[in-house]
């Protein structure tokens, strides 16, 4: 038997609603859900391809960042958590492990409260090395989507993405997909 096309049950699902509740408008499910379904095919795709280089989404996050920073490729921690969208206390396990693993070196100034990461050589290399394969396969996963469309879609997702920050009020740092999700009533096992 088939998988069904996500497309389809989503329709589905919007006609089944406007039919048991009509007065109520069905609009958001044709984008809120596609949009997740999206999130997480991708995110799991990313989390497959950066698991089959030998490295973790996580990993790929600090390792990232610090990349991004430009040479001498150094951040303190506070400056890697803001950038990253994570917790202190989530930088200092990634860059832990990225110590262990030779990726980073770790060294706390004068002020013992501050303390620089930094990539190693061999940080840079791999760091170079994920990022190239990461981009050029997602590139590929968009080639069916025209230039010009891809970019007013980027252009539509960012409207989104501002209009959603600001209606929604959230002072809080917007996290990864599936991040912070006690409003719900739900509490993860840390919380408990």
């Amino acid at each position: 038997m088939a998988a069904r096309n996500p497309n389809e049950t989503i329709d589905a699902i919007v006609a089944a609603w406007r039919r048991e509740l009509p007065s109520v408008s069905t609009d958001s499910i044709g984008i809120v859900t596609r949009l997740w379904q999206i999130a997480k095919l991708l995110g799991d795709d990313r989390a497959r391809l950066v698991r089959s280089l030998g490295a973790d989404t996580a990993t790929l996050d600090l390792l990232s960042t610090l990349r991004r920073s430009g040479h001498p490729y150094r951040m303190t921690t506070r400056a890697l958590a803001d950038a990253s969208l994570i917790t202190a206390g989530a930088i200092t396990q990634r860059v832990e492990r990225a110590v262990a693993q030779g990726l980073v070196t770790r060294t706390s100034r004068e002020n013992s409260r501050v303390v620089d990461v930094e990539l190693t050589l061999a940080g840079c290399e791999i760091t170079d090395n994920l990022v190239t394969a990461v981009l050029t396969h997602e590139n590929e996963l968009l080639d069916g989507i025209e230039p010009g469309e891809r970019q007013r879609l980027a252009n539509t997702l960012s409207t989104l993405l501002s209009h959603l920050a600001q209606t929604l009020d959230d002072r809080r740092r917007i996290g990864h997909v599936g991040h912070e999700d006690s409003e719900l009533g739900i509490t993860s096992a840390v919380d408990s």
